[in-house]
Protein backbone atom coordinates (compact mmCIF):
# COMPACT_ATOMS: atom_id res chain seq x y z
CA UNK A 1 0.00 0.00 0.00
CA UNK A 2 1.16 3.54 -0.73
CA UNK A 3 2.92 5.42 2.05
CA UNK A 4 -0.01 6.95 3.87
CA UNK A 5 0.51 9.83 6.25
CA UNK A 6 -2.07 11.23 8.63
CA UNK A 7 -1.62 14.96 9.16
CA UNK A 8 -3.73 16.52 11.96
CA UNK A 9 -4.65 20.15 11.21
CA UNK A 10 -4.85 22.53 14.21
CA UNK A 11 -7.73 25.01 14.33
CA UNK A 12 -9.13 27.44 16.81
CA UNK A 13 -12.15 26.44 18.88
CA UNK A 14 -15.08 25.98 16.52
CA UNK A 15 -18.66 26.92 17.32
CA UNK A 16 -22.12 26.96 15.80
CA UNK A 17 -21.24 30.33 14.28
CA UNK A 18 -18.69 28.68 11.94
CA UNK A 19 -19.07 27.06 8.54
CA UNK A 20 -17.05 23.83 8.51
CA UNK A 21 -16.14 24.09 4.82
CA UNK A 22 -14.86 27.65 5.27
CA UNK A 23 -12.85 26.55 8.30
CA UNK A 24 -11.25 23.64 6.44
CA UNK A 25 -10.35 25.94 3.56
CA UNK A 26 -8.81 28.44 5.98
CA UNK A 27 -6.68 25.95 7.92
CA UNK A 28 -5.99 23.11 5.47
CA UNK A 29 -5.81 24.66 2.01
CA UNK A 30 -2.01 24.93 1.95
CA UNK A 31 -1.53 21.39 3.31
CA UNK A 32 -3.73 19.32 1.01
CA UNK A 33 -2.95 17.97 -2.45
CA UNK A 34 -4.91 16.36 -5.30
CA UNK A 35 -4.20 12.79 -4.07
CA UNK A 36 -5.27 13.48 -0.49
CA UNK A 37 -8.48 12.99 1.46
CA UNK A 38 -9.68 15.44 4.10
CA UNK A 39 -11.34 13.79 7.09
CA UNK A 40 -13.23 15.73 9.72
CA UNK A 41 -14.70 14.62 13.05
CA UNK A 42 -18.48 14.20 12.85
CA UNK A 43 -19.09 15.86 16.23
CA UNK A 44 -17.36 19.04 15.07
CA UNK A 45 -19.40 19.09 11.86
CA UNK A 46 -22.52 18.75 14.00
CA UNK A 47 -21.44 21.57 16.32
CA UNK A 48 -20.95 23.96 13.39
CA UNK A 49 -24.46 23.00 12.25
CA UNK A 50 -25.89 23.95 15.64
CA UNK A 51 -26.93 20.36 16.40
CA UNK A 52 -26.40 20.65 20.14
CA UNK A 53 -28.51 20.81 23.28
CA UNK A 54 -27.90 21.22 26.98
CA UNK A 55 -28.91 18.47 29.41
CA UNK A 56 -30.79 20.98 31.54
CA UNK A 57 -33.06 21.72 28.58
CA UNK A 58 -34.20 18.10 28.42
CA UNK A 59 -36.90 16.41 30.49
CA UNK A 60 -36.04 12.71 30.75
CA UNK A 61 -39.09 10.46 30.98
CA UNK A 62 -39.57 7.11 32.64
CA UNK A 63 -38.76 5.21 29.45
CA UNK A 64 -35.39 6.93 29.11
CA UNK A 65 -34.59 6.34 32.80
CA UNK A 66 -35.26 2.63 32.45
CA UNK A 67 -33.69 2.03 29.04
CA UNK A 68 -30.39 3.79 29.77
CA UNK A 69 -29.70 1.12 32.41
CA UNK A 70 -29.35 -1.49 29.67
CA UNK A 71 -26.54 0.36 27.87
CA UNK A 72 -22.84 -0.21 28.75
CA UNK A 73 -21.45 2.61 30.86
CA UNK A 74 -19.02 3.92 28.24
CA UNK A 75 -21.82 4.55 25.76
CA UNK A 76 -23.50 7.95 25.36
CA UNK A 77 -26.91 6.31 25.75
CA UNK A 78 -26.02 5.08 29.24
CA UNK A 79 -26.79 8.65 30.37
CA UNK A 80 -30.46 9.37 30.91
CA UNK A 81 -29.97 12.70 29.13
CA UNK A 82 -28.17 11.12 26.18
CA UNK A 83 -30.93 8.52 25.93
CA UNK A 84 -33.71 11.11 26.06
CA UNK A 85 -31.98 13.34 23.48
CA UNK A 86 -31.64 10.45 21.03
CA UNK A 87 -35.23 9.35 21.67
CA UNK A 88 -36.43 12.88 20.95
CA UNK A 89 -34.77 12.68 17.54
CA UNK A 90 -35.72 9.14 16.53
CA UNK A 91 -38.93 8.51 18.49
CA UNK A 92 -39.47 6.97 21.92
CA UNK A 93 -41.38 3.94 20.76
CA UNK A 94 -38.91 3.22 17.98
CA UNK A 95 -36.20 3.11 20.64
CA UNK A 96 -38.31 0.89 22.89
CA UNK A 97 -38.99 -1.56 20.06
CA UNK A 98 -35.30 -1.56 19.08
CA UNK A 99 -34.24 -2.20 22.68
CA UNK A 100 -36.63 -5.14 23.12
CA UNK A 101 -35.64 -6.75 19.83
CA UNK A 102 -31.96 -6.04 20.51
CA UNK A 103 -32.07 -7.73 23.91
CA UNK A 104 -33.81 -10.77 22.44
CA UNK A 105 -31.22 -10.92 19.67
CA UNK A 106 -28.39 -10.87 22.22
CA UNK A 107 -29.87 -13.94 23.88
CA UNK A 108 -29.33 -15.87 20.65
CA UNK A 109 -25.85 -14.40 20.17
CA UNK A 110 -26.51 -11.60 17.69
CA UNK A 111 -25.13 -8.18 18.63
CA UNK A 112 -25.76 -4.72 17.18
CA UNK A 113 -29.46 -5.20 16.41
CA UNK A 114 -30.51 -2.31 18.65
CA UNK A 115 -28.35 0.17 16.71
CA UNK A 116 -29.60 -1.19 13.39
CA UNK A 117 -33.22 -0.55 14.38
CA UNK A 118 -33.02 2.56 16.57
CA UNK A 119 -31.85 5.03 13.90
CA UNK A 120 -28.58 6.82 13.20
CA UNK A 121 -28.73 9.05 16.28
CA UNK A 122 -28.40 6.00 18.51
CA UNK A 123 -24.85 5.53 17.25
CA UNK A 124 -23.85 9.13 16.53
CA UNK A 125 -25.03 11.12 19.55
CA UNK A 126 -22.30 12.31 21.95
CA UNK A 127 -23.13 12.78 25.60
CA UNK A 128 -21.51 15.49 27.77
CA UNK A 129 -17.68 15.35 27.83
CA UNK A 130 -17.81 13.49 24.51
CA UNK A 131 -16.54 16.39 22.41
CA UNK A 132 -14.35 19.49 22.40
CA UNK A 133 -14.73 22.39 24.86
CA UNK A 134 -16.73 24.53 25.33
CA UNK A 135 -19.30 21.99 24.09
CA UNK A 136 -18.17 19.25 26.48
CA UNK A 137 -21.14 20.30 28.64
CA UNK A 138 -23.56 19.77 25.76
CA UNK A 139 -25.12 16.78 24.07
CA UNK A 140 -24.13 16.75 20.39
CA UNK A 141 -26.34 15.08 17.79
CA UNK A 142 -25.08 13.46 14.62
CA UNK A 143 -24.39 15.82 11.71
CA UNK A 144 -26.95 16.66 9.05
CA UNK A 145 -26.31 15.58 5.44
CA UNK A 146 -22.70 14.42 5.96
CA UNK A 147 -22.40 13.26 2.32
CA UNK A 148 -23.27 16.75 1.09
CA UNK A 149 -20.75 18.28 3.49
CA UNK A 150 -18.02 15.90 2.30
CA UNK A 151 -18.76 16.61 -1.36
CA UNK A 152 -18.64 20.35 -0.74
CA UNK A 153 -15.27 20.02 0.99
CA UNK A 154 -13.89 18.04 -1.95
CA UNK A 155 -15.12 20.57 -4.50
CA UNK A 156 -13.91 23.58 -2.52
CA UNK A 157 -10.43 22.23 -1.76
CA UNK A 158 -9.78 20.37 -5.00
CA UNK A 159 -8.62 17.24 -3.18
CA UNK A 160 -9.21 13.59 -4.07
CA UNK A 161 -12.09 13.34 -1.61
CA UNK A 162 -13.44 14.09 1.84
CA UNK A 163 -15.08 12.16 4.64
CA UNK A 164 -16.96 12.81 7.87
CA UNK A 165 -15.90 10.20 10.43
CA UNK A 166 -16.98 9.03 13.88
CA UNK A 167 -13.87 7.60 15.55
CA UNK A 168 -13.00 7.06 19.21
CA UNK A 169 -10.19 5.73 21.37
CA UNK A 170 -11.95 2.35 21.77
CA UNK A 171 -10.91 1.34 18.23
CA UNK A 172 -14.36 2.09 16.86
CA UNK A 173 -14.20 3.73 13.45
CA UNK A 174 -17.33 4.58 11.51
CA UNK A 175 -17.55 6.56 8.28
CA UNK A 176 -20.65 8.76 8.47
CA UNK A 177 -20.45 10.25 4.99
CA UNK A 178 -18.03 10.54 2.07
CA UNK A 179 -17.67 12.36 -1.20
CA UNK A 180 -18.13 10.39 -4.41
CA UNK A 181 -15.77 7.53 -5.19
CA UNK A 182 -14.26 6.77 -1.78
CA UNK A 183 -14.19 3.38 -0.03
CA UNK A 184 -15.69 3.71 3.48
CA UNK A 185 -14.21 0.41 4.70
CA UNK A 186 -10.69 1.50 3.70
CA UNK A 187 -11.16 4.90 5.33
CA UNK A 188 -12.40 3.27 8.53
CA UNK A 189 -9.27 1.09 8.71
CA UNK A 190 -6.98 4.05 8.08
CA UNK A 191 -8.60 6.11 10.86
CA UNK A 192 -8.97 3.26 13.39
CA UNK A 193 -6.33 4.69 15.78
CA UNK A 194 -8.26 7.97 16.09
CA UNK A 195 -5.87 10.65 14.81
CA UNK A 196 -8.38 13.39 15.68
CA UNK A 197 -7.92 15.64 18.67
CA UNK A 198 -11.28 17.16 19.58
CA UNK A 199 -10.32 18.39 23.05
CA UNK A 200 -7.41 20.67 24.00
CA UNK A 201 -5.45 19.57 20.90
CA UNK A 202 -8.03 21.31 18.66
CA UNK A 203 -7.21 19.09 15.64
CA UNK A 204 -10.65 17.98 14.39
CA UNK A 205 -9.37 17.86 10.78
CA UNK A 206 -6.97 15.17 9.55
CA UNK A 207 -5.52 15.00 6.04
CA UNK A 208 -4.92 11.49 4.70
CA UNK A 209 -1.91 11.99 2.42
CA UNK A 210 -1.54 9.75 -0.65
CA UNK A 211 -4.97 8.19 -0.23
CA UNK A 212 -5.59 7.99 -3.99
CA UNK A 213 -2.65 5.63 -4.50
CA UNK A 214 -3.70 3.48 -1.55
CA UNK A 215 -7.25 3.07 -2.86
CA UNK A 216 -5.97 2.27 -6.33
CA UNK A 217 -3.78 -0.49 -4.90
CA UNK A 218 -6.67 -2.07 -2.99
CA UNK A 219 -8.83 -2.02 -6.12
CA UNK A 220 -6.03 -3.42 -8.24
Amino acid sequence: MADLELVPVPTRILTDKDNIVDIIEQYAKDKVGPNDVISVAESVVAITQGRITRPEDLKPGLLARVMCRFVPQKGSLSSVYGMQAAMNMEGEWRFFFAMVVGLLAKIVGKNGVFYELAGEQAALIDDVTGTMPPFDKHIVYGPKEPERVAQEIKERLGCYGATVADVNDLKRSRIVGTSDGLKPDLLARILIDNPFGNASQKTPIVIIKNYAQAQAQTLG
